[in-house]
C-alpha cells in the first residue's frame, strides 16, 4: 500500500515537473531567445542599465488592443518581455499578437519581447494561472539576465516610466528584496479558502469550464502556516530560481497543495515565502498596485477612470489596476505622467530625440543605457524609502 502511495505522489510530481521546468514552444526558436540587439552598433562607452526587469503579461480573450497598448507604454531595450495569451482566446487573436510582435521593428531590433506559442488554458480562480506563472519564470530564468520578475495583465496600467522604475530599484539596498502583500490572518478565507477543496478542468482538459468543488472538505495545514494576500508581486530572481529549482521541497510540497486550492495566486508565494528560513525576512509588505475594491467582500477589483487619477498619481505606486480598454483616464496617464504622444512609446532615454517631451517611436542605439527619470521616480523613492525604513521594513514581514 505504502509502495503505492508513493509511486501515485511520484508520477504526480513528475507531471507537474514536466509542465513548469519544461519549456513551452514560443514564437521564435528557443536558441534565438537571446537579445538580438546588435551592440556593435552601440557606442563603446555605452553603459549596460543598473538593473533588468522580466515581465509576464498575461491576456485573456477579447484582450488584444489592451495587450497592444500596454505593450507600447511599458515596453525598454533593457527589459524582457513574455507574453502569454490564454488558451480560450480565438485562433485570430493569438495569431494576430504573434503578429504584433513579430512586425514591430524595435522588438525585432533589440529582440526581448516573445510570445508563448503553446499557451496554457486558464480557469478563473484555478491553480492554471499559478502553472502559467511558474512557466513563464521557468523559461525567462533560462534564456536571460534579470533582477526582478513582475506578473501583470492586460488590464493594468504603469503610473511611472520604465525608466523612472529601473532608476529607483537601481538605488535600492539590496537586489535580493520582493514585494510580496502578505498577511497570516485569513479570516473569512480559512474556511472559504483553506478547508474547501477543489478540481481545476484546465490542467487536463482543452475545455474551459468552471472549478469543480469536492463534497469533503480538509482540515488545514499543521507543517506549515497559511499566508494570503495580493496575486500581484515583483520577486527577485533569487526567489524566482528558489521557487522553480529550490534546494529544498518546500516550494514542491505547497505546489501540490495549492493545486486544490480556492484562487492559488492569492497564496502560494506568500506561503513559500514566509515559511522559508531564507526568504521570510526579504518581503516587502505591499504590491506596488493601486487597486480599488467592490464594496464587500474586496473580492473583484473597480474599473479606474478619471475620477480616480488624482489618487493613483498621489498613491506613488509604480501600477495601477484595472482599466477598460482606452478609458479616457489612459490618455490622461499617458499625456500627463508617461509623456507618450500619439500611441508611440512611453518617454525614455533609450528612445529621446531631444528635449524633454519628444514623442519616442524608435530605438537610438546610442542612447543605449541612457535613463531620464521624471518626476514621478522622485514619488516612486519616497514610497520605497518609506516602505524599507526601519520602521515599517521590520514590522512588517512575515508573523
Amino acid at each position: 500500500m505504502g509502495l503505492k502511495i508513493f509511486m501515485a505522489s511520484f508520477m504526480v510530481s513528475s507531471i507537474l515537473f514536466f509542465l513548469i521546468f519544461i519549456p513551452t514552444r514560443l514564437t521564435i526558436r528557443l536558441s534565438s531567445l537571446r537579445p538580438a540587439l546588435n551592440y556593435m552598433s552601440v557606442p563603446k562607452n555605452s553603459q549596460a542599465y543598473p538593473v533588468t526587469f522580466a515581465y509576464l503579461i498575461s491576456a485573456s480573450k477579447g484582450d488584444v488592443g489592451k495587450l497592444k497598448r500596454l505593450m507600447r507604454v511599458l515596453y525598454h531595450p533593457g527589459n524582457y518581455y513574455l507574453i502569454h495569451v490564454d488558451y480560450g482566446a480565438p485562433e485570430a487573436e493569438h495569431r494576430e499578437v504573434a503578429e504584433y510582435v513579430a512586425s514591430d521593428p524595435v522588438f525585432g531590433q533589440v529582440g526581448n519581447v516573445w510570445v508563448v506559442g503553446k499557451p496554457n488554458l486558464v480557469t478563473y480562480r484555478g491553480p492554471t494561472m499559478l502553472a502559467t506563472t511558474l512557466h513563464a519564470m521557468a523559461i525567462l530564468l533560462r534564456t536571460c539576465q534579470w533582477d526582478w520578475f513582475i506578473n501583470l495583465s492586460a488590464s493594468d496600467y504603469p503610473l511611472v516610466t520604465q525608466d523612472d522604475l529601473i532608476q529607483v530599484f537601481s538605488e535600492l539596498p539590496r537586489r535580493d528584496i520582493n514585494f510580496i502583500q502578505h498577511s497570516s490572518q485569513l479570516g473569512w478565507k480559512l474556511n472559504k479558502r483553506g478547508k474547501p477543496i477543489i478540481i481545476d478542468p484546465g490542467l487536463y482538459s482543452l475545455n474551459k469550464s468552471e472549478i469543480w468543488w469536492v463534497i469533503k472538505q480538509r482540515s488545514l495545514p499543521t507543517s506549515f502556516k497559511l499566508y494570503t494576500g495580493s496575486a500581484w508581486t515583483i520577486l527577485s530572481r533569487s526567489f524566482a530560481e528558489y521557487c522553480i529549482v529550490g534546494w529544498e521541497n518546500l516550494p514542491r510540497t505547497l505546489l501540490l497543495y495549492y493545486t486544490n486550492f480556492v484562487s492559488s495566486p492569492e497564496g502560494y508565494f506568500q506561503t513559500v515565502i514566509c515559511n522559508s528560513e531564507d526568504y521570510k525576512n526579504t518581503t516587502v509588505n505591499h504590491d506596488l498596485h493601486y487597486i480599488t475594491w467592490d464594496n464587500p467582500p474586496k473580492q473583484h477589483p473597480r474599473s479606474l477612470g478619471l475620477k480616480d487619477y488624482r489618487k493613483m498619481v498621489l498613491s506613488s505606486r509604480p501600477f495601477a489596476r484595472k482599466f477598460k480598454r482606452n478609458d479616457p483616464v489612459l490618455d490622461k496617464i499617458d499625456r500627463d505622467v508617461l509623456k507618450r504622444y500619439h500611441g508611440q512609446f512611453s518617454f525614455g532615454g533609450w528612445c529621446s530625440q531631444g528635449g524633454k517631451h519628444r514623442a519616442c517611436s524608435a530605438f537610438r542605439t546610442e542612447n543605449y543605457g541612457v535613463l531620464n527619470p521624471g518626476p514621478a521616480s522622485r514619488r516612486l523613492k519616497n514610497l520605497l524609502t518609506k516602505l524599507l525604513s526601519d520602521k515599517f521594513f521590520h514590522k512588517q514581514q512575515c508573523r
